[in-house]
């Protein structure tokens, strides 16, 4: 039998610390399971086989509700391993080829996520937020900002590459995402804001990562006024991309 106050036989300092040992490990072993579910399991580049899943293994699959009706998702969930069009030079660990032009291959600072091919929605109207301005009647550009419809585009080089016909703008974000660029050859592309430079002087548009060809066979969205997450990522990168492959001079070593 105990005798005298019960608690006076527990040490409660050294109970709590175990205690939040014990919570601070399954905290660990949580959140380790939990970054799994998008991305998991690795696959060796060596082997083509799928790497071992660590030792908290994986987590159980959840299924997840879209927003705006978007149905649900299932993570993490089966995937078959996309087959890239590359070879590597050696073994392991050394660089890779590839095999056709990486641009249009998505390849290296080309590659692009396989996002839901659907348009990011507005969060009051459930509306496509990335739209022309010609489908934007309450939206404008600021008087103080330069105007780029009409400008003509240049390219790494100086050539024309196209002309300026509209300007995408997200109406959740308020701010410009693309420009629109008529080809010479009629194509309509769309330009990330963040890699063209307006020279309201000049009335110039320079876009310096592509040459004017790059701009003709671009990526394009499968709708005239509206943009899907995973043609967003495709654009930005292909544009990106030309600041390594636009030019052969631009891989190579400086030195």
């Amino acid at each position: 039998m105990f005798s005298g106050n019960f608690f006076l036989n527990f040490d409660i300092t050294l109970i709590a610390l175990y205690l939040f040992w014990a919570f601070f490990l399954g905290l660990v072993i949580y959140l380790n399971r939990e970054s799994k579910r998008e991305g998991y399991p690795l696959v060796s580049d060596v082997t083509g086989r799928a790497v071992d899943e660590g030792w908290t293994g994986m987590p159980s699959p959840k299924t997840f509700i879209l927003p705006h009706g978007g149905g649900t998702v299932m993570a993490p969930r089966p995937e078959t391993p996309e087959v890239l069009p590359i070879h590597p030079t050696k073994g392991g660990g050394d660089p890779i080829e590839p095999m056709g032009d990486p641009m249009q291959l998505g390849l290296g600072p080309a590659a692009y996520a396989q996002r839901a091919d659907h348009p990011h929605l507005c969060y009051d109207d459930h509306q496509p937020s990335i739209v022309p301005l010609r489908a934007a009647s309450d939206f404008y550009l600021a008087e103080e900002d330069p105007d780029p419809r009409g400008m003509v585009v240049l390219d790494a080089d100086g050539e024309v590459a196209g002309t300026v016909v509209d300007v995408w703008v997200d109406r959740a974000e308020y701010l410009a995402r693309f420009l629109e660029v008529q080809t010479p050859k009629g194509r309509r592309v769309l330009a990330p804001a963040p890699l063209v430079r307006v020279d309201e002087t000049a009335g110039q548009v320079k876009v310096n990562t592509l040459l004017a060809r790059h701009f003709e066979a671009a990526p394009v969205t499968k709708s005239a006024e509206q943009i899907t997450l995973r043609e967003e990522d495709q654009i930005q990168a292909y544009f990106a991309s030309g600041q390594l492959y636009a030019k052969p001079e631009r891989s190579e070593p400086c030195l």
